[in-house]
């Protein structure tokens, strides 16, 4: 593949970087936004990343989307989006390396203030709330990964909820009320999100 080619499918591509807690399902989002890209006839890749393997800890995952075949296999170093599914998370450096008109897609209340660069697009869904009133609490933590997928859809437009709610249903096939539950988070979290800067 020459550098031309390369550049002509890194022009379409977005590359996003989940910053989640373990147990929040930062990972299987990242396979799950994947899946819907697949629905709508683009490439993607999810890339998990794993460190302290434990619940509570920092996750972070990626993924990648274009409309062509992907000749990328490295991590994601200047993600165009990020999806913060821990309001606490933002504290730390969650945009580190963001290019410079970044996307930001943020589990937090109405009071939770949201710092990001001047350049970067603020988008804000109360996702905790979402899981818990649906149920999607998984040893006291509220599940927020589906719901943050609506938010995603909601705010980049590069997916459409409907995409999301098919990878949702598809990846519990086997469980179809998990899925349900799943689903109807993404929708209500969709309808919910709002930009804020």
């Amino acid at each position: 593949m020459t550098d031309l080619q390369l550049l002509a499918i890194m022009g379409d591509m977005r590359e996003i970087r989940f910053h989640g807690r373990g147990g929040q399902g930062a990972v299987t989002a990242a396979y799950i936004l994947v899946r819907a890209a697949l629905e709508e006839g683009m490439w993607g890749q999810a890339i998990p990343s794993f460190g302290a393997e434990r619940r509570g800890a920092h996750v972070r995952a990626y993924a990648r989307i274009a409309p062509k075949p992907l000749p990328l296999h490295s991590a994601v170093k200047n993600p165009h989006i990020v999806v913060v599914l821990d309001p606490h998370l933002l504290k730390e450096n969650v945009f580190e390396g963001v290019r410079r008109e970044c996307i930001a897609v943020v589990n937090a209340g109405e009071n939770n203030g949201v710092k990001a660069p001047r350049t970067c697009t603020v988008y804000r869904v109360d996702a905790t709330r979402i899981a818990r009133e649906l149920g999607l609490v998984v040893a006291g933590w509220p599940v927020v990964n589906t719901a943050m997928l609506g938010a995603f859809a909601r705010a980049t437009g590069i997916v459409s909820i409907d995409a999301i709610v098919a990878a949702i249903k598809s990846y519990w096939a086997s469980k179809p009320r998990v899925g349900e539950l799943n689903a109807r988070a993404a929708q209500i979290a969709y309808d919910r999100a709002v930009r804020v800067v």
